[in-house]
């Protein structure tokens, strides 16, 4: 089973998601895939640029969430 879909269904509960990309380029391709995990009442969220990122990934998100 993959990790995304047993996963995929707490992503309702989060408030606001920082993202990190290691290169602003891939900006189109990480919120399309965002999108798919991601659906209507989009978290809030903010996306920064970054040098470089903990072993060489490409994206990193943290993310707020919320106990309900």
């Amino acid at each position: 089973m993959c990790w995304r879909w047993r996963w995929r269904w707490r992503l309702n509960k989060y408030l606001k998601t920082n993202c990190f990309l290691s290169n602003i380029e891939d900006f189109a391709a990480f919120n399309t895939v965002y999108n798919e995990y991601f659906q209507e009442k989009y978290p809030a969220r903010s996306c920064f640029a970054v040098k470089t990122l903990p072993l060489g990934v490409k994206a990193e998100i943290e993310a707020i969430t919320h106990k309900s």
